[in-house]
This record gives C-alpha cells, sequence and structure tokens, in this order.
C-alpha cells in the first residue's frame, strides 16, 4: 500500500514537473522576425541612426533561436521580447530619417518658391 503511494505520488509529480515546461515562444519568435523585416524594408540598415537597433535584433533573434534549441524557452522569450523593441526602435528611427528629408525637400520647395515670387515681383 505504501508502494503504491509512493509511485503515484512521484507520478504525479513527474507529469507536474513535465506539463508545467514553458512552451516554444513561436509567436515571439515570428513578431521579432516580421519587426527586424520591416526595419529592413524602411531601410534601416543604411541608417546610421538605426543600425546598431537592426544589429541588435538580428542578434538578439539568431541568441533566442540557439536558447531555444537548447530548451530555454523562458529565456529565448525575453531575448526575443528585447529582439522586438529593438527592431521596433530601428523602425521609429528610420521613419523618423524619413520625415526629417521630407520635411527638408519641403522647407527647400517653399524657400524656392518664395525666392522666385520675390525676384519675379522685382
Amino acid at each position: 500500500m505504501q508502494k503504491l503511494m509512493i509511485t503515484a505520488l512521484t507520478a504525479s509529480l513527474l507529469a507536474t514537473a513535465c506539463g508545467a515546461s514553458f512552451p516554444a515562444p513561436q509567436q515571439k519568435l515570428a513578431d521579432a522576425e516580421a519587426a527586424h523585416r520591416s526595419a529592413k524594408e524602411l531601410g534601416a540598415d543604411k541608417m546610421t541612426e538605426a543600425q546598431l537597433n537592426l544589429k541588435l535584433a538580428e542578434e538578439e533573434i539568431e541568441a533566442a533561436r540557439s536558447q531555444m534549441k537548447a530548451g530555454d524557452n523562458e529565456r529565448a522569450e525575453s531575448t526575443l521580447l528585447r529582439a522586438k523593441a529593438d527592431a521596433e526602435l530601428a523602425i521609429a528611427l528610420a521613419r523618423e530619417h524619413q520625415a526629417k528629408n521630407e520635411t527638408g525637400r519641403a522647407v527647400d520647395t517653399a524657400n524656392a518658391s518664395q525666392n522666385a515670387r520675390t525676384n519675379g515681383a522685382q
């Protein structure tokens, strides 16, 4: 009777331990990869301000893949959260760069138009 109870207790502890394992963060990996891809499509890899964050995201995604292969899914998830944040920062910096360029062109166009009107009036 006592052996049966010990066996049942051991089996339930093992089942609980196996069931409590952290699942592979596949969705987080997909999210981080999508953000990285978006940053590259916006040209973040060619913009000095965004290059570091894009490179960090790339390295973190690779590190998370290694962690997942090693079964360290909990650590991989936190690494992927950092990767996504770095990729999103690269996106924001790339968009900021583009907005500044567009603003500069608009100001140049407005100044040229103003100069043309001023010179035409004389």
